[in-house]
């Protein structure tokens, strides 16, 4: 039980020969009482793997809590307590449903929207409002980003990837609205200027003044869509209301961050660009994450390691081919054992990014406390392109973890997002195509 002490700001800052660094969150920074837990910030974080899996691999023989951990996630071993592994899920919007091939783009699509995406290549895209973004609008709103979306692959949201199916529905898995989807950003550097500004001074009158341009080209942009709106016909009249929206919303964060100038950074140097190493570029997407939640810059961030049909190899674990061409390896044991290696490897990294919350302290915790993580690919057997049997994790602080949760056969993969949110504090009664959250999750 720590003394009664008096309540610090979250704001204090330690002032010395000329520099200001933000404190970590202390426990004097906290009321003491058994509510100062209900103060913490949640977060939630996404870890996207693409092309699918080797269920055999990915899926622990025994249920309950007495099981071992599979080949694919013997990484998480360490972490097995604030680990749950949940299997027997479908995702049936992302099936055809009379619209043909497509299924990598229709995966990555409904993956976080449990919506059937419409089949397009075009300007007229939709899919659903994504599970982080609903989660966002929640408890995102104190933030000076609502949440971040990174990944490791180009993120063009242009042209046609999968049979029909536009860039976008491969690229992104997050959405603002049903028509309007969040880009994912790949370069390091990028996603650290977006958090904590451009300039070499990261002091605040630096900061101030760039956030105040920033300002001002908002307002610029916004007088000018609104003058352009007035000779626009209806369908392109929403489609700039939309952009308006995401505008204000913009402008809004800029007043956020305007009142958090005072805030200085941990010890992190910026990065330089895009590592050339595979692992190397991995762990300091993670690295920026982390120090995102830490900064309470946002709480919501999704990551694709990979996007759907990617074809990066990994001759770093000995694996020189193609991953989506491998995917479909017609039973071939060598070919599946590749795959298992690849499986394996993404989870490695899920584990760092575990290790990193956990080192990072959040008041008189860590971040891993305060954190609910969903990891796993969009579908299940990859040679098939199998989206009615899947399993996934979720991992973290606020969920009881060290089990194998056997699901109904059938249970939509929604049941599981909709529990989810109810352990971050929103209570829904559906989501997508829900049938109710999934009771075991919330024991």
């Amino acid at each position: 039980m720590r003394p009664n002490l008096p309540v610090m700001s979250r704001r204090a800052l330690l002032r010395g020969a000329g520099v200001a660094i933000a404190l970590p969150v202390l426990e004097s920074m906290i009321p003491n009482s058994a509510a100062a837990q209900t103060m913490r910030p949640k977060r939630f974080q996404v870890f996207y793997t693409p092309n699918g899996t080797i269920m055999e691999a990915f899926v622990p023989a025994q249920a309950g809590e007495h099981f071992e951990m599979s080949p694919i996630l013997k990484s998480l071993e360490p972490f097995r307590k604030n680990v749950t592994v949940i299997s027997n899920l479908q995702q049936v919007q992302a099936t055809s449903l009379g619209d043909g091939s497509g299924d990598h783009g229709r995966a990555c699509g409904t993956h976080l929207t449990a919506c059937h995406v419409k089949k397009s290549e075009g300007y007229d895209l939709r899919s659903g409002v994504s599970m982080d973004q609903l989660i966002a609008e929640k408890i995102g709103q104190d933030t000076q980003l609502t949440s971040l979306e990174l990944g490791i692959d180009p993120n063009s949201l242009v042209g046609s990837c999968d049979e029909g199916y536009s860039c976008t529905y491969t690229n992104t898995m997050s959405w603002r609205t049903p028509t309007t989807p969040m880009p994912v950003a790949n370069n390091p550097r990028d996603v650290f200027e977006r958090l904590f500004g451009d300039g070499e001074n990261l002091d605040k009158a630096s900061r101030l003044a760039a956030l105040r341009r920033r300002a001002s080209l908002i307002d610029f942009v916004m007088e000018d869509t609104t003058r352009l709106s007035g000779k626009l016909g209806a369908n392109d009249k929403q489609k700039v209301e939309e952009y308006l929206d995401s505008v204000r919303d913009i402008e809004k964060r800029i007043q956020v961050a305007e009142q958090k100038t005072d805030v200085q950074l941990p010890d992190f140097t910026r990065p330089a660009g895009v590592p050339d190493s595979f692992e190397d570029h991995v762990k300091l997407m993670i690295d920026l994450q982390v120090l995102a939640l830490q900064t309470d810059s946002t709480r919501v961030t999704t990551f694709m390691i990979g996007r759907e049909l990617s074809a990066r190899s990994y001759p770093e674990i000995g694996v020189p081919d193609a991953h989506h061409a491998m995917s479909h390896h017609g039973g071939n044991a060598e070919k599946i054992a590749k795959l298992t290696k690849i499986g394996a490897y993404h989870m490695s990294m899920l584990t760092y990014q575990m290790k990193r919350l956990q080192e990072t302290k959040d008041a008189d915790g860590t971040l891993l406390d305060n954190t609910l993580i969903i990891a796993g690919p969009s579908f299940g057997h990859s040679n098939n392109h199998d989206h009615l049997d899947l399993a996934t994790v979720v991992a973290g602080g606020l969920t009881k973890g060290g089990r194998h949760i056997a699901a109904e056969k059938g249970t939509p993969f929604a049941n599981v997002m909709l529990a989810s949110m109810s352990r971050l504090g929103i209570e829904q009664t559906s989501f997508g195509d829900s049938t109710g959250p999934l009771k075991e999750l919330l024991a």
